[in-house]
Protein backbone atom coordinates (compact mmCIF):
# COMPACT_ATOMS: atom_id res chain seq x y z
CA UNK A 1 0.00 0.00 0.00
CA UNK A 2 1.62 3.25 -1.03
CA UNK A 3 2.04 5.76 1.45
CA UNK A 4 0.01 9.19 1.17
CA UNK A 5 0.43 12.73 1.24
CA UNK A 6 -1.91 15.63 0.31
CA UNK A 7 1.27 17.80 -0.93
CA UNK A 8 4.01 15.89 -2.21
CA UNK A 9 7.60 17.81 -3.09
CA UNK A 10 10.78 16.40 -4.96
CA UNK A 11 13.18 18.35 -3.89
CA UNK A 12 14.99 19.50 -0.88
CA UNK A 13 16.77 22.71 -2.56
CA UNK A 14 15.91 26.24 -2.26
CA UNK A 15 12.37 25.95 -4.22
CA UNK A 16 11.42 22.91 -2.41
CA UNK A 17 12.41 23.94 1.09
CA UNK A 18 10.94 27.23 0.63
CA UNK A 19 7.70 26.20 -0.41
CA UNK A 20 7.31 23.74 2.29
CA UNK A 21 8.16 26.47 4.75
CA UNK A 22 5.20 28.90 3.27
CA UNK A 23 2.32 26.07 2.90
CA UNK A 24 2.89 25.31 6.52
CA UNK A 25 3.11 28.81 7.84
CA UNK A 26 -0.71 29.12 6.09
CA UNK A 27 -1.42 25.72 7.87
CA UNK A 28 0.52 23.70 10.15
CA UNK A 29 -1.62 20.80 9.92
CA UNK A 30 -0.99 19.59 6.42
CA UNK A 31 0.27 16.25 5.36
CA UNK A 32 3.63 17.72 3.29
CA UNK A 33 6.30 15.19 2.48
CA UNK A 34 9.73 16.12 0.87
CA UNK A 35 11.58 13.74 -1.27
CA UNK A 36 15.27 14.44 -1.05
CA UNK A 37 18.42 11.77 -0.95
CA UNK A 38 20.99 14.47 0.02
CA UNK A 39 22.48 14.95 3.65
CA UNK A 40 23.89 18.10 3.27
CA UNK A 41 21.67 21.40 1.59
CA UNK A 42 24.46 24.25 0.29
CA UNK A 43 24.02 27.68 -0.29
CA UNK A 44 25.66 27.60 -3.85
CA UNK A 45 25.63 31.35 -4.97
CA UNK A 46 28.58 31.41 -2.03
CA UNK A 47 30.55 29.10 -4.10
CA UNK A 48 31.64 32.35 -6.73
CA UNK A 49 33.49 33.49 -3.29
CA UNK A 50 34.86 29.87 -2.68
CA UNK A 51 36.47 29.72 -6.10
CA UNK A 52 38.24 32.90 -5.08
CA UNK A 53 39.20 32.15 -1.84
CA UNK A 54 36.88 34.91 -0.09
CA UNK A 55 34.51 32.72 1.60
CA UNK A 56 34.83 29.67 3.56
CA UNK A 57 33.05 26.24 1.67
CA UNK A 58 32.46 24.44 5.10
CA UNK A 59 30.04 27.36 5.88
CA UNK A 60 28.14 26.79 2.90
CA UNK A 61 26.43 23.51 3.68
CA UNK A 62 24.27 22.68 6.70
CA UNK A 63 22.73 19.53 7.23
CA UNK A 64 19.76 18.82 5.54
CA UNK A 65 17.69 17.88 8.71
CA UNK A 66 18.13 21.63 9.54
CA UNK A 67 16.66 22.92 6.94
CA UNK A 68 13.88 20.94 6.37
CA UNK A 69 10.07 22.78 7.77
CA UNK A 70 8.94 21.26 10.90
CA UNK A 71 6.21 19.55 9.70
CA UNK A 72 7.28 18.15 6.67
CA UNK A 73 8.26 14.80 6.44
CA UNK A 74 11.77 14.16 4.75
CA UNK A 75 11.58 11.00 2.82
CA UNK A 76 15.58 10.41 2.53
CA UNK A 77 15.35 8.71 -0.87
CA UNK A 78 15.36 9.31 -4.68
CA UNK A 79 12.54 9.87 -6.78
CA UNK A 80 12.62 7.39 -9.85
CA UNK A 81 9.50 7.97 -11.88
CA UNK A 82 6.41 9.38 -12.04
CA UNK A 83 2.49 8.64 -12.59
CA UNK A 84 0.15 11.46 -12.68
CA UNK A 85 -3.16 9.31 -14.33
CA UNK A 86 -2.32 7.74 -10.89
CA UNK A 87 -1.35 10.67 -8.63
CA UNK A 88 1.86 8.55 -7.73
CA UNK A 89 5.53 8.86 -7.60
CA UNK A 90 7.92 6.08 -7.87
CA UNK A 91 10.97 6.18 -5.55
CA UNK A 92 14.53 4.16 -5.35
CA UNK A 93 13.63 2.25 -1.89
CA UNK A 94 10.66 3.74 -0.18
CA UNK A 95 8.07 2.02 -2.85
CA UNK A 96 5.32 4.56 -4.33
CA UNK A 97 4.32 7.95 -2.63
CA UNK A 98 0.80 9.02 -3.65
CA UNK A 99 -0.37 13.02 -3.66
CA UNK A 100 -3.00 14.68 -4.09
CA UNK A 101 -0.95 17.96 -5.09
CA UNK A 102 2.52 17.39 -6.34
CA UNK A 103 5.40 19.86 -6.60
CA UNK A 104 8.39 19.05 -8.57
CA UNK A 105 11.31 20.94 -7.60
CA UNK A 106 14.37 18.77 -7.77
CA UNK A 107 16.99 21.15 -9.54
CA UNK A 108 18.22 20.57 -12.73
CA UNK A 109 21.23 17.40 -13.24
CA UNK A 110 25.00 17.68 -15.29
CA UNK A 111 25.62 15.69 -18.53
CA UNK A 112 29.10 15.62 -19.68
CA UNK A 113 28.18 13.71 -22.57
CA UNK A 114 27.17 16.81 -24.38
CA UNK A 115 30.77 18.25 -24.19
CA UNK A 116 33.22 14.81 -25.00
CA UNK A 117 36.08 14.87 -22.54
CA UNK A 118 35.09 17.25 -20.04
CA UNK A 119 34.11 14.80 -17.68
CA UNK A 120 37.57 13.53 -17.69
CA UNK A 121 39.17 16.55 -17.40
CA UNK A 122 36.98 18.52 -14.98
CA UNK A 123 38.09 18.83 -10.74
CA UNK A 124 41.81 17.63 -12.21
CA UNK A 125 45.05 19.54 -12.83
CA UNK A 126 44.22 22.93 -14.43
CA UNK A 127 40.17 22.56 -15.33
CA UNK A 128 38.20 23.67 -12.64
CA UNK A 129 34.36 24.62 -12.28
CA UNK A 130 32.81 26.67 -9.52
CA UNK A 131 29.75 24.43 -10.11
CA UNK A 132 31.23 21.22 -9.39
CA UNK A 133 34.45 21.81 -7.00
CA UNK A 134 35.03 25.21 -6.01
CA UNK A 135 37.95 24.36 -3.90
CA UNK A 136 39.64 22.97 -6.21
CA UNK A 137 38.80 26.57 -8.19
CA UNK A 138 41.18 28.25 -5.42
CA UNK A 139 43.60 26.00 -5.81
CA UNK A 140 43.83 26.55 -9.78
CA UNK A 141 43.57 30.13 -9.64
CA UNK A 142 46.16 30.88 -6.64
CA UNK A 143 48.80 28.20 -8.24
CA UNK A 144 48.63 29.66 -11.81
CA UNK A 145 51.85 31.01 -13.31
CA UNK A 146 50.44 32.57 -16.27
CA UNK A 147 49.89 31.67 -20.07
CA UNK A 148 46.44 30.95 -21.53
CA UNK A 149 43.65 31.33 -18.73
CA UNK A 150 40.18 30.46 -20.64
CA UNK A 151 36.95 31.03 -18.98
CA UNK A 152 33.54 29.64 -20.96
CA UNK A 153 30.37 27.93 -20.90
CA UNK A 154 28.36 25.10 -22.47
CA UNK A 155 25.27 26.18 -24.43
CA UNK A 156 23.13 24.47 -22.53
CA UNK A 157 21.03 26.64 -20.21
CA UNK A 158 22.89 26.54 -16.72
CA UNK A 159 22.55 27.94 -13.07
CA UNK A 160 23.20 31.63 -12.75
CA UNK A 161 24.20 32.77 -16.45
CA UNK A 162 26.72 34.80 -14.82
CA UNK A 163 28.35 32.58 -12.72
CA UNK A 164 31.68 31.57 -15.47
CA UNK A 165 32.55 35.18 -15.92
CA UNK A 166 32.05 36.71 -12.19
CA UNK A 167 35.07 33.99 -11.38
CA UNK A 168 37.24 35.49 -14.21
CA UNK A 169 36.88 38.77 -12.69
CA UNK A 170 38.00 38.17 -9.46
CA UNK A 171 40.89 35.54 -10.92
CA UNK A 172 42.22 38.34 -12.79
CA UNK A 173 41.78 40.98 -9.67
CA UNK A 174 44.37 38.43 -7.56
CA UNK A 175 46.59 37.88 -10.42
CA UNK A 176 46.97 41.48 -10.83
CA UNK A 177 48.61 41.27 -7.24
CA UNK A 178 51.80 39.49 -8.48
CA UNK A 179 53.60 39.31 -11.73
CA UNK A 180 51.19 36.44 -12.96
CA UNK A 181 48.86 38.99 -14.83
CA UNK A 182 51.60 40.39 -17.05
CA UNK A 183 52.17 37.00 -17.88
CA UNK A 184 48.86 35.98 -18.67
CA UNK A 185 46.11 36.56 -21.41
CA UNK A 186 42.69 36.25 -19.96
CA UNK A 187 39.67 34.77 -22.62
CA UNK A 188 35.81 34.56 -22.12
CA UNK A 189 34.53 32.53 -24.99
CA UNK A 190 30.59 32.42 -24.82
CA UNK A 191 28.07 31.22 -27.66
CA UNK A 192 26.32 34.54 -26.61
CA UNK A 193 26.62 37.47 -29.05
CA UNK A 194 26.43 39.75 -25.87
CA UNK A 195 28.11 39.77 -22.34
CA UNK A 196 25.01 39.99 -20.49
CA UNK A 197 20.81 40.53 -21.70
CA UNK A 198 20.00 43.25 -20.26
CA UNK A 199 21.53 46.01 -22.00
CA UNK A 200 22.14 48.72 -18.70
CA UNK A 201 24.24 45.90 -17.26
CA UNK A 202 26.23 44.95 -20.70
CA UNK A 203 27.24 48.39 -20.71
CA UNK A 204 28.73 48.10 -17.28
CA UNK A 205 30.01 45.04 -18.10
CA UNK A 206 32.45 45.93 -21.28
CA UNK A 207 33.46 48.56 -19.43
CA UNK A 208 34.90 45.90 -16.79
CA UNK A 209 36.56 43.87 -19.98
CA UNK A 210 37.98 46.77 -21.07
CA UNK A 211 39.87 47.30 -17.56
CA UNK A 212 40.51 44.20 -17.36
CA UNK A 213 41.96 43.88 -20.96
CA UNK A 214 40.07 40.35 -21.08
CA UNK A 215 39.95 38.93 -24.64
CA UNK A 216 36.10 38.11 -25.38
CA UNK A 217 35.20 36.13 -28.23
CA UNK A 218 31.32 35.47 -28.97
CA UNK A 219 29.63 32.83 -31.07
CA UNK A 220 31.86 30.10 -29.74
CA UNK A 221 30.25 27.13 -28.78
CA UNK A 222 31.91 24.54 -26.81
CA UNK A 223 31.74 21.07 -28.55
CA UNK A 224 34.86 19.20 -26.83
CA UNK A 225 37.57 18.82 -24.65
CA UNK A 226 40.82 17.51 -25.00
CA UNK A 227 42.47 17.62 -21.54
CA UNK A 228 45.55 15.52 -21.98
CA UNK A 229 47.09 17.94 -24.91
CA UNK A 230 44.95 21.38 -23.27
CA UNK A 231 42.67 22.04 -26.14
CA UNK A 232 39.07 23.72 -25.87
CA UNK A 233 37.34 23.07 -29.15
CA UNK A 234 34.72 24.97 -30.57
CA UNK A 235 32.15 25.68 -33.57
CA UNK A 236 32.11 29.32 -34.48
CA UNK A 237 29.84 31.11 -36.87
CA UNK A 238 32.20 32.99 -39.83
CA UNK A 239 30.26 36.58 -38.16
CA UNK A 240 31.97 35.99 -34.54
CA UNK A 241 33.44 39.09 -32.84
CA UNK A 242 36.29 39.33 -30.76
CA UNK A 243 37.15 42.26 -28.03
CA UNK A 244 41.14 43.17 -27.13
CA UNK A 245 41.61 40.55 -29.51
CA UNK A 246 45.16 38.69 -28.26
CA UNK A 247 47.01 36.21 -29.92
CA UNK A 248 46.54 33.18 -28.71
CA UNK A 249 47.53 29.23 -29.73
CA UNK A 250 44.72 28.26 -31.75
CA UNK A 251 44.59 25.19 -34.46
CA UNK A 252 41.77 23.97 -36.75
CA UNK A 253 40.66 20.56 -36.84
CA UNK A 254 38.13 20.50 -39.92
CA UNK A 255 34.96 22.84 -38.84
CA UNK A 256 36.14 23.14 -35.03
CA UNK A 257 38.72 25.25 -33.64
CA UNK A 258 40.73 24.51 -30.93
CA UNK A 259 42.05 26.87 -27.68
CA UNK A 260 45.16 25.99 -25.96
CA UNK A 261 44.51 26.50 -22.36
CA UNK A 262 47.06 27.06 -19.43
CA UNK A 263 43.87 26.96 -17.13
CA UNK A 264 40.23 26.12 -18.11
CA UNK A 265 37.51 27.57 -15.98
CA UNK A 266 33.68 26.11 -17.27
CA UNK A 267 30.50 25.53 -16.25
CA UNK A 268 29.15 21.96 -16.75
CA UNK A 269 26.04 20.92 -19.82
CA UNK A 270 23.10 21.05 -18.09
CA UNK A 271 19.70 19.14 -18.10
CA UNK A 272 16.88 18.09 -16.34
CA UNK A 273 17.20 15.01 -14.16
CA UNK A 274 16.67 12.19 -15.53
CA UNK A 275 13.12 10.86 -14.06
CA UNK A 276 11.77 14.19 -15.44
CA UNK A 277 13.20 13.91 -18.69
CA UNK A 278 12.05 10.55 -19.10
CA UNK A 279 8.80 11.69 -18.19
CA UNK A 280 5.21 13.02 -19.85
CA UNK A 281 5.96 15.76 -18.05
CA UNK A 282 8.40 17.94 -19.97
CA UNK A 283 8.42 19.96 -23.12
CA UNK A 284 9.79 19.45 -26.09
CA UNK A 285 13.46 20.92 -24.88
CA UNK A 286 13.17 18.25 -22.04
CA UNK A 287 12.15 20.92 -19.19
CA UNK A 288 9.32 20.36 -16.60
CA UNK A 289 6.26 21.62 -18.92
CA UNK A 290 4.88 24.39 -16.70
CA UNK A 291 2.91 27.90 -17.36
CA UNK A 292 5.69 30.66 -17.39
CA UNK A 293 3.29 32.82 -15.39
CA UNK A 294 1.18 30.55 -12.59
CA UNK A 295 3.86 27.72 -12.33
CA UNK A 296 1.27 25.21 -12.99
CA UNK A 297 1.98 22.28 -15.34
CA UNK A 298 0.64 22.66 -18.68
CA UNK A 299 -1.66 19.09 -18.70
CA UNK A 300 -1.72 18.03 -15.24
CA UNK A 301 -3.91 20.61 -13.44
CA UNK A 302 -2.64 18.86 -9.33
CA UNK A 303 1.06 19.35 -10.51
CA UNK A 304 3.73 22.64 -10.18
CA UNK A 305 6.70 23.44 -10.75
CA UNK A 306 9.67 25.46 -10.02
CA UNK A 307 13.45 26.05 -10.03
CA UNK A 308 16.24 25.18 -11.97
CA UNK A 309 13.77 22.22 -13.64
CA UNK A 310 11.05 24.47 -15.08
CA UNK A 311 11.18 25.22 -18.25
CA UNK A 312 11.00 28.94 -18.20
CA UNK A 313 12.17 31.75 -20.79
CA UNK A 314 14.77 32.92 -17.75
CA UNK A 315 17.60 32.78 -15.83
CA UNK A 316 17.60 29.69 -13.38
CA UNK A 317 18.58 31.42 -10.13
CA UNK A 318 18.12 31.56 -6.56
CA UNK A 319 16.27 34.55 -6.77
CA UNK A 320 14.01 33.30 -9.81
CA UNK A 321 13.10 31.18 -7.35
CA UNK A 322 12.43 34.04 -4.31
CA UNK A 323 9.65 34.98 -6.41
CA UNK A 324 8.43 31.86 -8.03
CA UNK A 325 7.28 30.02 -4.30
CA UNK A 326 4.94 32.83 -3.17
CA UNK A 327 2.74 32.48 -6.91
CA UNK A 328 3.05 28.45 -6.73
CA UNK A 329 1.79 28.96 -3.24
CA UNK A 330 -1.01 31.39 -3.82
CA UNK A 331 -2.21 28.89 -6.98
CA UNK A 332 -1.85 25.99 -5.15
CA UNK A 333 -3.93 27.27 -1.74
CA UNK A 334 -6.56 28.27 -4.35
CA UNK A 335 -6.49 25.23 -6.28
CA UNK A 336 -7.20 23.05 -2.94
CA UNK A 337 -9.42 25.49 -1.63
CA UNK A 338 -11.91 26.34 -4.46
CA UNK A 339 -10.85 23.82 -7.27
CA UNK A 340 -9.77 27.05 -9.84
CA UNK A 341 -5.90 28.70 -9.53
CA UNK A 342 -5.90 33.00 -8.69
CA UNK A 343 -4.22 35.70 -10.78
CA UNK A 344 -0.74 35.90 -8.90
CA UNK A 345 1.76 35.71 -12.07
CA UNK A 346 5.33 35.32 -11.94
CA UNK A 347 6.98 38.21 -14.44
CA UNK A 348 10.00 35.98 -15.12
CA UNK A 349 12.05 37.78 -12.32
CA UNK A 350 15.46 36.77 -11.94
CA UNK A 351 18.77 38.18 -10.28
CA UNK A 352 22.23 37.88 -10.62
CA UNK A 353 24.87 39.53 -8.42
CA UNK A 354 27.83 39.97 -10.72
CA UNK A 355 31.01 40.53 -8.53
CA UNK A 356 33.50 42.49 -10.96
CA UNK A 357 36.53 42.71 -8.56
CA UNK A 358 37.08 42.12 -5.16
CA UNK A 359 34.68 44.73 -3.33
CA UNK A 360 32.79 45.15 -6.10
CA UNK A 361 29.55 44.16 -7.58
CA UNK A 362 26.23 45.22 -9.80
CA UNK A 363 23.43 43.86 -9.55
CA UNK A 364 21.11 42.66 -12.47
CA UNK A 365 17.62 42.13 -12.13
CA UNK A 366 15.78 41.46 -14.94
CA UNK A 367 12.15 40.01 -15.91
CA UNK A 368 11.03 37.96 -18.96
CA UNK A 369 11.17 40.71 -21.41
CA UNK A 370 15.10 41.45 -19.79
CA UNK A 371 14.00 44.52 -18.83
CA UNK A 372 16.27 46.26 -15.94
CA UNK A 373 14.15 45.80 -12.72
CA UNK A 374 15.94 47.15 -9.90
CA UNK A 375 14.48 46.18 -6.21
CA UNK A 376 13.25 49.69 -4.65
CA UNK A 377 14.63 47.95 -1.38
CA UNK A 378 18.09 48.82 -3.07
CA UNK A 379 17.66 52.58 -2.24
CA UNK A 380 18.05 51.93 1.64
CA UNK A 381 21.26 50.61 0.93
CA UNK A 382 21.67 53.87 -0.55
CA UNK A 383 22.21 52.28 -3.78
CA UNK A 384 21.07 54.57 -6.46
CA UNK A 385 21.96 52.64 -9.51
CA UNK A 386 22.82 48.61 -9.20
CA UNK A 387 23.70 48.48 -12.66
CA UNK A 388 27.22 50.29 -11.82
CA UNK A 389 29.61 48.68 -9.62
CA UNK A 390 29.29 49.34 -5.62
CA UNK A 391 31.17 48.20 -2.83
CA UNK A 392 27.89 48.01 -0.90
CA UNK A 393 26.38 45.30 -3.62
CA UNK A 394 29.52 43.51 -2.43
CA UNK A 395 28.89 43.58 1.02
CA UNK A 396 25.39 42.57 0.04
CA UNK A 397 26.57 39.50 -1.55
CA UNK A 398 29.12 38.54 1.04
CA UNK A 399 26.90 39.26 4.47
CA UNK A 400 23.16 40.09 3.79
CA UNK A 401 21.95 37.40 1.11
CA UNK A 402 23.05 34.84 2.68
CA UNK A 403 21.84 35.30 6.16
CA UNK A 404 18.50 36.10 4.10
CA UNK A 405 18.95 32.85 2.39
CA UNK A 406 19.16 30.83 5.78
CA UNK A 407 17.13 32.48 8.45
CA UNK A 408 14.54 34.09 5.59
CA UNK A 409 14.05 32.40 2.71
CA UNK A 410 14.45 29.32 3.66
CA UNK A 411 12.01 29.53 7.25
CA UNK A 412 9.05 30.83 4.09
CA UNK A 413 9.09 34.35 5.28
CA UNK A 414 8.80 37.29 2.52
CA UNK A 415 12.45 38.67 1.03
Amino acid sequence: MATHYQILIIGGGTAGVMTAAQLLKIKKSRKIAIIEPADTHYYQPAWTLVGAGTYDYEKTGKPMAEVMPDGAKWIKDKATAFDPENNSVSTASSGKITYDYLIVAPGLAYDFSLVPGLGNAIDKGVVCSNYTDPKHTWDVIKNFKGGTALFTQPTTPIKCGGAPQKIMYLAESHWAKSETRSKTNIVFATAGSVIFGVKEIAKTLMEVVDRKDINLRFGYQLKKVDGANKIAWYSYAEHEKEINHKSIKIEKDGDLTGVHYDMLHTAPPSVSPEFVRKSTLVNDAGWLDVDKNTMQHNKYANIFGLGDVAGLPTAKTGAAIRKQVPVAVDNLELLIKHDKIGSKSYNGYSSCPLVTDYGKMVLAEFDYDNNFTPDPKLKSLFISDSSKEHWRLWMLKKYGLPYLYWNKMLKGKDV
